[in-house]
């Protein structure tokens, strides 16, 4: 096991990884940029390094400045978080021939499944459903007009690298091709360094499913259920519950296979996860496989009562799989809801400023990670998300009260946040029933029913 990990990442899953490590005896190093001197995760650490300016390329991204406050404090593990260097092959390649660990898959295996093109072309070859698409990255506007005119508009347009919902398009007719596949490029690029895209016919109406895998060096995999992450605005997840709604046992049963194959036949290993979307006939098409942690991971551990940040460390450090399939079992329903420092009433325009004080919600089942405190002063240069409220109950019904309950008592005094929103999207009749897409809050005024 390692002795010391540092975490190359800031905000609240900094500090959820300090925890799984403290509780596995690891020592931790925090990095941080001159704009988070006072942030929560370069307080409580063991010991933190500054990294470089506010801006992430020259901090957070800065791939010499982290290996350089790896070597200088001892630590021989690195774990990236999610965003930032989470998906970068290469700078897991440079982990690796520094010596140092990088707590997630293979560089090669980032590669192939990491970018998203590649990973589409791995999953045609494993015989996993794939939405109709270029069979790679398109390198020029006249080779996405003729991969749209064969699949037919209306078709997204998306980063072969990252995430977020950042390079990603709806393209509705052949007048809009243009600016919005140049736009696309543009925004991967400064996103990711990266600026390929590649193309998919668009799926009307579907629902995004995530499945979550965990697979050791050894050949052993194993999927902990899905994650229901429909509701989305711009393509930017809103609120994520675990079991799926719309799940059934063959369902299930089939997308796990279908997930499992994909690690197996890409040689995959840590934690990752594969998304599908799900058309209203319950057909799923693979969409992309996330190498890293996820946002929302807090959902499958509730439903699961498998540690997922301890498991990547125990993963990475060697050591084979606990459990089988056999023993993963479901129990419960859990939510959780991304808390964001932004106001609603105002298209969501971020709101960065002054904490003066704070009311965390508690009681059974109710989890709150997030590194916001009373005096602390959010940045504007990083994501708007300051916290997420998980919840679990005995099923779907409990679950949903319990969020209501939670959000009526979290407060954050000082600045704007989207409380309300969950709050209201917790009441909203469709979303009680379970009736609902992945474009439906970009059609429905939640704050205003």
């Amino acid at each position: 096991m390692f002795n010391k990990i540092l975490i190359a990442n800031r905000g609240e899953i900094a500090i959820r990884i300090m925890r799984a490590c403290r509780e596995l005896g690891i020592k931790t190093v925090a990095v941080y940029s001159t704009a988070d001197k006072f942030a929560l995760h370069a307080q409580i650490a063991d010991e933190a390094v500054c990294i470089g300016p506010a801006p992430s390329k020259d901090s957070y991204l800065n791939t010499k400045s982290i290996i350089a406050a790896c070597e200088a404090t001892g630590a021989n593990a690195i774990h990236p978080g999610f965003g930032f260097l989470s998906e970068n092959a290469d700078f897991a390649r440079l982990c690796e021939k520094c010596g140092i660990t990088f707590i997630g898959p293979t560089p090669q295996v980032m590669d192939e499944m990491g970018d998203k093109a590649n990973a589409r072309k791995t999953m045609i070859e494993a015989g996993v459903p794939v939405i109709p698409g270029s069979d790679g990255i398109v390198k020029t506007l006249e080779e996405a007009y003729e991969v749209c005119d064969r699949i037919g508009y209306p078709v997204m347009v998306k980063a072969t690298a990252g995430g977020g919902g950042r390079g990603i398009r709806l393209v509705e007719n052949k007048n809009a091709l243009e600016s919005n596949f140049l736009s696309a490029s543009a925004e991967a690029e400064a996103c990711f360094g990266n600026g390929g895209l590649y193309i998919e016919k668009f799926v009307v109406n579907p629902r995004h499913i995530e499945v979550q895998l965990l697979c050791d060096n050894y050949g052993n995999v194993v999927h902990l259920g899905e994650r229901d992450c429909s509701l989305q605005r711009r393509n930017q997840k809103v609120l994520e519950e675990s079991p799926s709604p719309i799940m059934t046992d063959d369902l299930r049963r089939r997308m796990g296979e279908a997930a499992v194959s994909a690690a197996k036949v890409s040689g995959y290993r840590n934690a990752g996860t594969i998304e599908f979307l799900v058309d209203k006939d319950k057909n799923f098409y693979f969409m992309e496989m996330n190498t890293r942690i996820q946002v929302e991971h807090p959902v499958t551990e509730f439903v699961t009562g498998i540690d997922l940040v301890k498991a990547q460390i125990r993963i990475a450090a060697g050591e084979k799989l606990w459990f089988t399939q056999d023993d993963v079992k479901l129990s419960g329903h859990a939510i959780e809801c991304r808390i964001n420092a932004e106001n609603p009433r105002r298209n969501f325009q971020p709101c960065p400023g002054l904490v003066k004080s704070i009311h965390a919600p508690g009681g059974f089942n109710v989890r709150i990670d997030s590194a916001v405190y009373a005096g602390y002063e959010i940045p504007p240069y990083y994501d708007s998300m300051i916290a997420k409220l998980i919840v679990k109950g005995t099923d779907r019904d409990e679950a949903i009260m319990k969020a209501r309950v939670a959000l009526a008592e979290f407060v954050i005094d000082g600045i704007e946040t989207n409380i309300d929103f969950q709050l209201a999207l917790l009441k909203n009749e469709n979303f009680v029933r379970g009736e609902f897409d992945n474009g439906f809050l970009n059609r429905v005024d939640i704050m205003r029913e």
